[in-house]
């Protein structure tokens, strides 16, 4: 059942929550569910409706969705679940990530909630239909955020959009008036060291930092006022604490003194550190932006018209309006705007921003092109096949986002020091106050150290460390034609130590010749001819080879009956009342036909690295009929792509269901490590897993259907973009251009952006770490801790931003090797 169908499925009454299951057929189907869901904690009473196949289940406390899920999921049956996309203002840093995500999944029947502090992106699953947008809105403006729903994804032009750019503008002019009202109050304390005394006049100094500290820091009032009213903490409640001692401190100290010589006040230390706290927000936009600029580029792409020919001429009309069918006329030098197949002309095509390549391709009759690609000198007419959300374009666009806004595992860490932090940098601010009041009796000593502590730290940098390395590590390999699934995928596959290949399509062209035939009779006109039409519904590369050949030959084709495919062997099917079999030596034997005739000529042509196929007659006189000799090419880059592998330490392995000839020969000439051969479509899974026992963490690259299996028992499944649709689905990492040599190129950016997670973590703690106890000890001006606090995410985001420099080279004759 999809999701567009359901209709009223929901009932969310307290903690009681009602959903629909898919698959129910009898009675016994709603006893089974009934006891799944009673045997759940907590759940008080389940009632399973056979009729409107919904299930309601009550609880005294909040009911967990995850386990109710599991639940029906263990007995057999679906729910359905839904997904929102939600922007997120207001949050400063990894405590507001924490927060938000806590008040989401307290709605009753959210499943998962992951919110994302550099896109301001929350990404929330639920039960279907159990929760709309407005409770999720109302949980999160209760925590104290301002939400908006993110516009539908149904096309590339309505891509979830933050106000991160406006807000970058907005910090930019705040700083440069904080900057200029705070010259004043600095400059005097810098040229005292000189004998020149401008000291300004108290009441002045108060005047000066006064809208500096409400006007400007109004921000981190309201920011932490909601937090406090939420019960939490966060960088704005550590900024405007410290920040407000400082000021209250000097408006104190100037009305004692009124009439008399002005003490020292330090109201420029208050402007200062919010002046320097805006410039680290901005800075830190700026920066932040630039993680996006992978995303922002592929959605520039698709042009706003397309040219529509019709039976009247040539129109030009808005690209929503174009459907699937229609023949759009694409000039030399446009851009694409739809995915279509050629049905007139031919031209080269440059798909760089797609794929990563930075020759044009030639596209000819027949052959697809995909929106967003740049035609060449021809004038081309396209047959659509694909518009809006369906085209490779938006299918990259969503696959780069949904990796940006996942969260790594390696946050959780994180998140659970977040949840932490400001309460316990507030314990030891007080406990640094009352410390430096009793040992030194200086009432303004203390407030200063404690002021330090809360402004030199930074959650920002905790919450900032993962997310950004992400969106650069996937935004520059998306560019250059390596699509990474999820921040799951990317920590992982920074480990991947062994890495299998299937043969066919992956290692070598797909594109396979006939080179080869022998008839036992010796009638190769009529052997062929069977042959052909054996393998004229067939989509297999080497049924096209045999179709070539049979064409160019001048063979009618014949009709056929009763065809049937036998997995992992060959196929069958009757001609005039007779049974043929075609297939690979393994079919032979299963039906009981000697090879013995040509085994001889068959094991020659293997060594050479030809896969060898067998056509027999069953019936009265069941004979061999003869044998065919398929030739495939190696793709250029394979041999590349194997000794960068080996460069980066990682083992090859080759898994084909080839004859053991023709997979050693390929193994032979690449350097592969080791091979499987005559491997069945199910059992290539298996052998994943023995990889895997091995203690090998395992990536597959494969291209069809029959690797689909294989890709999704791997640690990491690696697709060809120019296999099949199931493939890509069941991989974590698809590489556009079907080049081997990106593999290892996969494994490296994943590694460089893992390692940039590292090194931002680690500054991150080591920051905090370093720097509290300092200011604790009374070693940091307040001013000191609020510049390094300024730059401390803007360091890191900074750092992640290095992986844009990122290119795919030859890992073979680079000396680097990031491990």
């Amino acid at each position: 059942m999809s999701t567009d169908n359901l209709k009223d499925t929901i009932k969310d009454a307290g903690n009681e929550l009602g959903f629909d299951i898919d698959g129910m057929s009898c009675a016994s189907c709603v006893g089974r569910i009934e006891k799944a869901l009673l045997e759940i904690p907590d759940v008080k009473q389940a009632s399973v409706n056979l009729a409107t196949q919904r299930a309601t289940v009550s609880s005294n406390t909040r009911i967990n969705p995850t386990t109710i899920l599991d639940a029906v999921e263990n007995a057999g049956y679906e729910i359905t679940q839904n997904n929102f996309s939600l922007i997120i203002e207001g949050m400063t840093c990894s405590s507001c990530v924490s927060r938000v995500e806590k008040a989401l999944l307290s709605v009753n029947g959210v499943v998962t909630a992951s919110v994302n502090l550099a896109t301001e992106l929350a990404r929330v699953t639920v039960i279907s239909n159990a929760v709309t947008m407005d409770k999720l809105q109302k949980a999160v403006e209760a925590a104290g955020y301002v939400v908006k729903p993110a516009q539908s994804q149904r096309s590339t032009d309505n891509q979830p959009k933050s106000t991160s750019g406006k807000l970058v503008d907005h910090d930019k002019r705040a700083v440069l008036i904080g900057a200029l009202l705070s010259i004043p109050l600095v400059l005097p304390m810098l040229l005292q060291p000189f004998g020149i005394d401008w000291m300004l006049p108290g009441w002045l100094q108060w005047l000066i930092a006064t809208p500096v500290q409400f006007c400007l820091g109004a921000r981190f009032y309201k920011a932490a006022w909601k937090a406090v009213k939420a019960k939490a903490g966060n960088m704005d409640l550590l900024v405007a604490t410290g920040t407000s001692a400082g000021y209250g401190l000097s408006v104190y100290e100037y009305l004692a003194h009124m009439g008399h010589d002005t003490p020292h006040l330090y109201f420029e230390a208050s402007a200062v550190i919010i002046t320097l706290v805006l410039l680290g927000k901005w800075l830190e936009g700026r920066a932040t932006k630039q993680t996006t600029e992978a995303i922002r580029a592929l959605q520039a792409l698709r042009p706003d018209i397309a040219r529509i020919r019709t039976d009247a001429g040539d129109v030009d009309m808005p690209i929503e309006d174009v459907q699937v069918g229609d023949l759009v006329v694409v000039r030399p030098g446009e851009r694409v705007p739809v995915d279509g197949r050629i049905v007139n002309g031919r031209t080269h095509i440059d798909e760089s921003m797609l794929t990563g390549e930075s020759l044009p391709v030639l596209k000819e009759l027949d052959e697809l092109v995909a929106g967003g690609a740049i035609n060449g000198e021809g004038l081309i007419l396209l047959h659509t096949e694909a518009v809006g959300a369906d085209t490779m374009l938006s299918g990259i666009i969503r696959m780069v986002e949904n990796a940006q806004a996942a969260k790594a595992p390696i946050q959780r860490l994180v998140d659970k020091v977040s949840a932490i932090f400001v309460p316990i940098v507030l314990v030891i601010a007080t406990l640094s106050f009352l410390g430096w009041w009793l040992y030194s009796g200086d009432v303004q000593l203390a407030i200063l150290n404690a002021v330090a502590v809360l402004v030199i730290a930074c959650p920002c940098a905790l919450g900032l460390a993962t997310p950004t390395a992400i969106m650069a590590g996937t935004g520059v390999a998306a560019q250059n034609g390596i699509l990474i699934k999820d921040a799951e995928a990317l920590e992982i596959a920074h480990r991947i130590s062994a890495v299998a290949f299937d043969k066919t399509g992956t290692l070598t062209v797909g594109r396979p010749d006939l080179v080869a035939f022998e008839s036992i009779d010796g009638d190769e006109f009529n052997f062929l001819q069977i042959e052909a039409s054996l393998q004229a519904g067939s989509e297999h590369p080497l049924a096209a080879a045999v179709l070539t050949t049979a064409k160019e030959k001048g063979l009618s084709i014949l009709a056929t009956e009763a065809f049937k495919a036998i997995p992992g062997r060959g196929l069958s099917a009757q001609i005039d009342g007779k049974e043929y079999f075609l297939g690979n030596a393994r079919l032979m034997d299963d039906i009981g036909i000697g090879i013995d005739p040509l085994q001889e000529k068959a094991q020659a042509l293997q060594d050479q690295g030809r896969t060898v196929s067998w056509l027999a007659r069953q019936g009265n006189h069941s004979q061999l009929l003869g044998l065919l000799a398929f030739g495939d090419q190696v793709k250029p880059s394979a041999t590349e792509a194997i000794l960068a592998l080996h460069k980066l330490g990682i083992e090859t392995s080759l898994i084909t269901g080839d004859n053991a000839g023709s997979a050693y020969a390929i193994a032979k000439q690449i350097g592969i490590d080791s091979v499987w051969s005559d491997v069945l479509p199910s059992d290539k899974a298996n052998i994943v897993g023995l990889l895997k026992d091995k203690g090998h963490v395992v990536a597959m690259v494969g291209d069809g259907i029959n690797d689909a299996p294989a890709l999704a028992a791997a640690d990491i499944g690696i697709a060809m973009a120019t296999g099949t649709d199931v493939a890509m689905h069941a991989a974590s990492i698809t590489v556009m251009r079907g080049d081997p040599a990106l593999i290892p190129q996969a494994i490296d950016i994943s590694r460089r952006t893992y390692s940039k997670i590292r090194q931002n973590l680690f500054w991150a703690f080591i920051y905090n770490i370093v720097g509290i106890p300092l200011a604790a000890m009374g070693l940091l001006n307040p001013v000191v801790a609020g510049a390094a606090m300024a730059f401390s995410s803007v360091s890191v985001v900074s750092n992640a931003l290095l992986l844009k420099r990122w290119k795919p080279s030859s890992l073979i004759q680079s000396k680097e090797v990031h491990l």
